[in-house]
């Protein structure tokens, strides 16, 4: 007889909706009436709308609950662990019987996620059961060359936003002889927005490193590090949990799986979140205890990197392609994708989109596909307005073009970049020009202040834009966004400062309209800029009931008892109390 096993979604999502609550509430429901199920533990499987997630199989099936609290989880161990009746009210996914949020799973390809919500994240058995550290196995009977062929004929591109061919990456730090070569991992993940990397890292950390233990070996490298921000304390827990791990079993450390001369260790460098640092010679700067700033490139890092010795340096979602890839070959992987961008990509859903999580799909989807057929929409039926793909260093892709493919050229053909994966969705509410202020406000902080035109031109810019959404924009701000835009692109010395411009010059693209209503009306026409608000007593529909004028923390709002209100335009300033307060709707916004 199959014993029933209960597993709590513990990621970072899960935790932050409760779900560390329903997890000690089942423990101590177990040992107070000495229950016979299994208790374990896992990450986020991706559906992170639907957090809390218990997942309970039994010898009919398994059945994923969602938005779990305490009192919900005593009820699925009474009905369904105890008295074998699931609850179908609480119910999201199974493989009994279609649910609506079965689609959501369902339309992914999961090769980079295929552990993340499948495994105990702290237990290297789950990983093994599953073909885990089967890639480093295979090295033994592969040489060094063999390895980055593979890779190289997988089509597989650096998936932390620049898209590079991984396995060339590798043959250029191979072909660099020293008797020191470095293996990184960049996991300073820092767009707004984006949390793939930490959700690989949380659900399934094996994987990265046995990533990096095939890249030490193909390009002849013994040290690696992996670069993680500290704001990411699960993933650097887990991080630590897997390393030893891994030596305790002989997968780090030397001559491993009896490849005499290969010794590979890990160490975890934690990054203080400064996201210049996500740029490799910055990056490499912080690692050996300088201030994170760029260097000029040549020599690149692949010659002259970490400590001046030749170093290899990618991404989470690219070290965790790897095993897979080497355990099923090349062609498995690139079956999937485009003729250029072949395999899967990670994205982050998040903003207005009703199912926020973590999806992995093959390249070549469009993003209409994305939001609509595995994010579900938009919340409340609004319409879908843009979408923000590749963080401050992308830009904004209007509804219009949602038919675009998801690939390295065709969404830089639109002016934003494919970065790391995060994917951010506006709806109808949304004003672009306060989201290129938002996003711009973020470079211009984040600069390191190396490059004249990233520290001062990303200021400027800012300053007209707050102009603009403050009601004082002038006509001849928009040729002065695009001048300076490009001039900070064309010095910048690295990525951030070459990039800082796109959100402007997206939303200057697509959205001129906005731009012009705010310069030449005065009007914001997603109704978010507040100072070009407008609130008015809509005069047939006020009763004189005196809500509105009590609630008024200036008392710019006139009238008697019963009598129809006046808001004095002078005076007020646009908190919007009166609006949310008024019960007759009463109060216009424009």
């Amino acid at each position: 007889m199959t014993k029933t096993k209960v597993t709590v979604g513990l990621g970072s999502c899960g935790i932050a909706a409760g779900a560390g609550k329903v997890y000690e509430k089942i423990r101590s429901l177990k040992e107070a009436e000495n229950l016979s199920f299994e208790l374990g533990k896992t990450s986020c499987v991706g559906m992170c709308y639907r957090e809390p997630l218990v997942e309970v199989t039994d010898g009919n099936g398994t059945y994923l609950y969602g938005e779990i609290d305490p009192d919900k989880a005593v009820e699925i161990i009474n009905k369904h662990v105890n008295n074998e009746n699931p609850v179908s009210d609480y119910i999201v996914v199974t493989d009994l019987y279609d649910t609506p949020d079965r689609k959501y799973l369902d339309g992914q390809v999961k090769i980079a996620l295929r552990n993340c919500g499948m495994i105990d994240p702290e237990k290297i058995s789950d990983y093994e059961e599953r073909g885990g550290y089967g890639g480093v196995k295979k090295l033994a009977g592969m040489s060094q060359e063999d390895v980055i062929k593979e890779v190289m004929d997988s089509g597989l591109r650096g998936r932390g936003g620049g898209g590079f061919p991984t396995g060339l990456k590798w043959k250029f730090t191979y072909n660099n002889n020293s008797s020191q070569k470095y293996i990184i991992c960049n996991a300073d993940e820092g767009d707004p927005g984006a949390f793939m990397d930490r959700s690989l890292l949380e659900g399934d950390p094996h994987s990265v490193l046995e990533g990096m233990i095939i890249a030490g070996y193909a390009v002849g490298a013994s040290t690696g590090v992996i670069y993680c921000r500290a704001e990411y304390p699960l993933a650097l827990k887990r991080l630590a949990i897997a390393i030893r791990q891994a030596e305790e079993k002989g997968y780090l450390g030397g001559d491993i799986m009896g490849i005499k001369g290969f010794s590979f260790n890990i160490t975890v460098k934690e990054g203080a979140g400064a996201f210049v640092c996500g740029e490799e010679t910055a990056l490499l700067a912080s690692v050996e205890g300088k201030r994170g700033m760029p260097r000029k490139r040549p020599p690149f890092p692949a010659e002259s990197g970490l400590w001046k010795q030749p170093t290899n340096i990618n991404n989470v979602e690219t070290f965790a392609n790897v095993p897979w890839i080497i355990t099923n070959g090349a062609s498995s992987y690139a079956k999937y994708g485009t003729e250029k961008s072949k395999g899967t990509k990670v994205f982050a859903l998040a903003g207005k989109i009703n199912h926020g999580g973590l999806v992995e799909v093959p390249m070549g989807i469009t993003i209409k596909d994305v939001i609509f057929k595995l994010g579900g929409g938009i919340p409340g039926e609004k319409k879908f307005k843009a979408v923000q793909l590749g963080g401050p260093s992308g830009g904004c892709i209007p509804e219009y073009l949602s038919s675009t493919m998801v690939d390295y050229e065709s969404v830089t053909a639109t002016g934003a970049i494919m970065g790391s994966g995060g994917m951010v969705v506006m709806d109808e509410t949304t004003c672009m020009v306060d989201v290129a202020k938002f996003f711009l406000d973020f470079t211009k902080n984040e600069s390191c202040g190396k490059c004249t035109f990233c520290r001062i031109g990303t200021k400027r810019m800012l300053e007209i834009l707050n102009r603009i959404t403050e009601g004082e924009g002038e006509q001849e701000d928009m040729q002065k966004l695009e001048e300076l835009a490009y001039q900070i692109k064309d010095s910048s010395l690295c990525g951030l400062g070459q990039t800082a411009p796109n959100p402007v010059l997206t939303t200057l693209k697509y959205f001129h309209d906005e731009y012009e209503a705010h310069i030449n009306q005065k009007k914001c026409p997603s109704l978010t800029c507040k100072k070009l608000l407008t609130y008015e007593v809509i005069r047939e529909n006020c009763t004189g009931c005196t809500v509105c004028a009590k609630n008024c923390p200036v008392d710019a709002i006139d009238g008697e008892r019963k009598e129809v209100h006046f808001i004095r335009q002078e005076d007020c300033i646009r908190c919007g109390l009166c609006y949310t307060k008024c019960k007759f709707e009463a109060i216009r916004l424009s």
